[in-house]
């Protein structure tokens, strides 16, 4: 069986944790399929929170560590979901 592996990372401070979060992705860029971001825009407004949702794929070992490393920083909610096929 496969397993489809989503996460959810809801960012209450874009400005202050963007960089840890971005550094993270980097390290584990080889298990994320698909990278989605989400923030609130407009002409006089750029939302301070945000939403990244991720399609892990590969090691599970990897996801995980990626996940755990996510949770360790402060202003995040880290969800996941996990689909078998």
């Amino acid at each position: 069986m496969k397993e489809i592996r989503i996460i959810g990372i809801y960012i209450s401070n874009r400005v202050k944790g963007a960089s840890l979060i971005q550094g993270i992705l980097t390290k584990y860029g080889c298990s994320i399929k698909t990278r989605l971001g989400l923030h609130e825009v407009d002409k006089d407004l750029c939302s301070q929170s945000g939403l990244i949702i991720l399609e892990l794929t590969g090691n599970i070992d990897e996801c995980v560590k990626l996940e755990n490393e996510l949770l360790k920083i402060e202003g995040l909610d880290v969800q996941k979901m996990i689909f078998m096929d």
